[in-house]
């Protein structure tokens, strides 16, 4: 069993030198504004092709680069005390599997090993809590519950597992000084691409999901998330992992507080998975034409069969995570989802 490893904690603060991979993204833009708010200098690496949205007017470095180009990773980690790597591919269906994979496993190692060259004092390696079980007795999971990888459903999940023992091996054998993160279900404004929670809450607004199924997800302000990783930084230890969650909420409830935004009935149907399996079978069929990512998937429904519940105590008792209650942000969410024109029934 891994054990984690004692070092003194850091301190990150004004005239720090940190960077961002992913830092365009959900996640990754706020984690860019929770080390700006610290004074540090941030550099951010994003693909040329990555949208600037969520980074425009912030006073960051932007170098263009792909994690698994050795090249650009070295530029990027020149004179790097800190690490946040929150880069991922986060799809729960692509019509090639193994983009997924090389990005959050081949990515990750790449990213790895260039920061252990690099000479980086401390890396927080944003995992997800889709690397722990859960089971229909689950309470609420904690970072013991670990999922292997013949376990998970879907590439997604498959990948982030891999990933996540990739990034201990190297802590365990080549002394990379990581702390892992597991969030769970982040929501706030800026989702640009949507996250699938955020296609859920603008599904919801457009009225397209009268129904629901017996499912629930843990809810955390993606603001929280980002101060969480900071905390993780500064207080976490070496080799552990640590939940950055919010509410435990039944996806009923969320629902109805959606439609309540969008002055919409909420949904009093309840479905029984089983007869939706063909329909998202139909569904990612489709999209293997239209190139759009399904709404409704296979490993979806199958992940739903469990009430997706996490407790975020240790984060607590050792980083001092506090999140807030998760309806403000769903309001967050929904407003800034309205500003941008994503209610547009012709958006994905």
């Amino acid at each position: 069993m891994f054990e984690s490893i004692d070092r003194p904690s850091a301190s990150i603060g004004e005239g720090d030198t940190v960077l961002v991979t992913g830092g365009s993204g959900f996640v990754g833009s706020a984690i860019v504004r929770s080390a700006l708010s610290r004074r540090c200098a941030v550099r951010v690496l994003l693909r040329p092709t990555s949208p600037r949205q969520n980074l425009a007017g912030l006073p960051i470095e932007m170098i263009e680069g792909d994690m698994r180009d050795e090249a650009a990773l070295t530029r990027a980690l020149a004179g790097v005390r800190f690490l946040f790597h929150a880069a991922a591919d986060y799809r729960l269906w692509a019509r090639d599997p193994a983009e997924i994979t090389r990005t959050n496993l081949a990515g990750t190692e790449q990213v790895m090993r260039a920061a252990l060259r690099a000479g980086v004092e401390r890396v927080v390696y944003t995992s997800s809590v889709a690397t722990l079980r859960v089971t229909p007795e689950t309470c609420a999971a904690d970072e013991s519950a670990t999922l292997s990888p013949h376990e998970a459903i879907g590439a997604y999940k498959r990948s982030k597992v891999l990933a996540e023992r990739c990034v201990l091996g190297l802590i365990e054998d080549e002394g990379l000084g990581a702390v892992i993160v597991n969030p769970s279900t982040p929501i706030g404004a800026r989702d640009i691409r949507p996250t699938p929670t955020g296609r859920i809450i603008l599904q919801a607004a457009r009225g397209n999901m009268p129904a629901f199924v017996d499912t629930g997800l843990n809810l955390v302000d993606v603001d929280d998330v980002a101060r969480g990783h900071l905390q993780a930084l500064e207080f976490g230890r070496i080799g552990e992992r640590y939940i950055l969650g919010g509410e435990n909420v039944m996806l009923e409830q969320l629902l109805g507080e959606i439609c309540a935004l969008a002055g919409r009935q909420r949904p009093r149907v309840e479905l029984p998975r089983w007869p939706l399996f063909p329909l998202a079978w139909l569904a990612e069929f489709s999209a293997k034409f239209t190139r759009r990512e399904p709404f409704l998937t296979r490993d979806g429904l199958k992940m739903a069969a469990n009430r997706m519940f996490f407790t975020s105590a240790k984060a607590e008792r050792e980083l001092g995570y506090v999140h807030g209650p998760h309806h403000p942000a769903l309001v967050a969410a929904f407003r800034w989802f309205s500003q941008a024109g994503y209610l547009d029934q012709r958006r994905t």
